[in-house]
């Protein structure tokens, strides 16, 4: 079947889903496949739950006129994206970056959404089976779409750039990220460069924030730039206050003064900026600017403030990379609490790398006081240091609720594969 007779079908079955588990009735069904399954074995009971259509790409699945068989089920699914994308003249902003893509998507999208119907990547969806998925959620009513773009090694960015067709583009920053994976710092740059080199091959936009030298080398030679940043920008900002919530004072663009975030972090500065200088741009209000970021509250684990009787947790444990780890654990320490607690996982997909830079945040911790300083897992148990450890979650969650911790401050963070947020569930 071709692609353009698929999105007809798609078109009159407009939900797509790849786990039979979240199936609805009407839905099409596409059988993935991973390296530890098969969604070729479950298109029956895809089927059965009330799929409408079954893709499959393994003719031995075949059941009735409901089953369609295609060379690659992916390569179908992104195929199909494409061609819904294709279908709209709006402006679709892509997002990638090494720390904050998601706060930045979630800002700028409640940003866009006071003026527009906005459409975004929901959760974390930002891979290579959740931005197709993401695009082929987007309604004939959409006016504009932010779709979020992860990666961890070259050539990635390019690949979801083919479907999404970004006419807008935004790298946050290129940090120590999936090091392993992009082969160093250089090559983080160089990977999450190939969102601006799509955008200078077809004439778009980008948002930068110049206080990083290396984005405005990496967006010469981009039709148009718009800076953000703490000075020489178009959109300024500076950090007015950051004990608990981040309050960001506004110097110049559409909207001045100060905006009062629930942000924790002065680390989202950068992201707010973003958010403000992405409004400007698509003409919303100044004072719809304002009243999204205040009201915009933080969840999933993203630098979210918890209150437990009289301890306040910062919940910061989607994700963690060396950059994204010293700028909490700095921000954490300008705190004025007198009982400041550090629950650290350990950092991911770091490579050879991976030892020095956990000894560095080692490092880091060492030039503050704490009350007490938790590491858990991974290279953090391959080093020598004065502070407590355990080797897994599940014991630092013992520890922590034999504590019954009064007046404290806790900041948990750590990568993905350390659910670290499991300490307090």
């Amino acid at each position: 079947m071709t692609i353009a007779a698929l999105y007809q079908l798609y078109l009159q079955h407009p939900s797509v889903q790849t786990d039979t588990r979240k199936l609805q009735s009407g839905d099409i069904y596409f059988a993935l496949k991973g390296d530890n399954f098969d969604g070729n074995l479950f298109a029956a009971a895809a089927l059965e739950k009330g799929a409408a259509y079954a893709v499959i790409d393994n003719a031995d699945y075949v059941i009735n006129e409901q089953t369609i068989l295609v060379d690659d089920v992916l390569t179908a699914l992104q195929q199909l994206a494409k061609h819904h994308r294709q279908q709209f003249n709006i402006p679709f902003i892509a997002i990638t970056g090494s720390n904050g893509k998601t706060t930045s998507k979630e800002l700028v999208h409640a940003v866009l959404s006071t003026t527009y119907k906005a459409y975004t990547t929901e959760g974390n969806l930002n891979n290579h089976i959740g931005i197709p998925l993401t695009i082929l959620k987007i309604k004939a009513d959409a006016a504009i779409a932010v779709i979020e773009m992860g990666a961890n090694h070259q050539q990635e960015i390019a690949g979801y750039c083919k479907y999404t067709l970004p006419t807008h583009g935004i790298i946050t920053n290129a940090g120590k990220a999936h090091l392993e994976g992009f082969g160093g710092e250089t090559g983080v740059k160089k990977g999450k460069g190939e969102l601006f080199d799509y955008i200078r091959e077809n004439n778009g936009t980008v948002f930068i924030m110049s206080d990083y030298d290396y984005l405005q080398e990496m967006s010469k030679g981009i039709k148009e730039v718009v800076t953000y940043g703490t000075h020489d920008a178009l959109i300024q900002g500076t950090v007015a206050a950051s004990d608990t919530f981040l309050t960001v004072n506004m110097a110049t663009g559409a909207y001045t003064g100060l905006l009062k975030t629930q942000l924790v972090g002065d680390y989202n500065l950068p992201n707010v900026l973003l958010a403000v200088a992405v409004g400007q741009y698509f003409k919303v209000a100044p004072q719809n600017i304002q009243k999204a970021l205040e009201n915009y509250t933080p969840s999933n684990s993203r630098s979210q403030l918890m209150v437990k009787g009289t301890t306040q947790i910062i919940m910061d444990a989607y994700n963690a990379n060396p950059s994204s780890m010293k700028l909490a654990i700095e921000n954490f320490s300008r705190q004025a609490d007198e009982r400041k607690v550090l629950m650290l996982g350990a950092m991911a997909e770091l490579g050879e790398e991976s030892l020095q830079e956990h000894q560095n945040i080692i490092d880091t911790i060492g030039q503050y006081r704490w009350h007490q300083v938790v590491l858990v897992g991974g290279d953090f148990l391959r080093i020598n240091h004065p502070f407590l450890q355990f080797t897994n979650v599940n014991e630092a969650k013992d520890w922590y609720m034999q504590q019954n911790m009064q007046n404290t401050s806790v900041l948990i963070k750590g990568s993905r594969s350390m659910q670290m947020e499991k300490i307090i569930a």
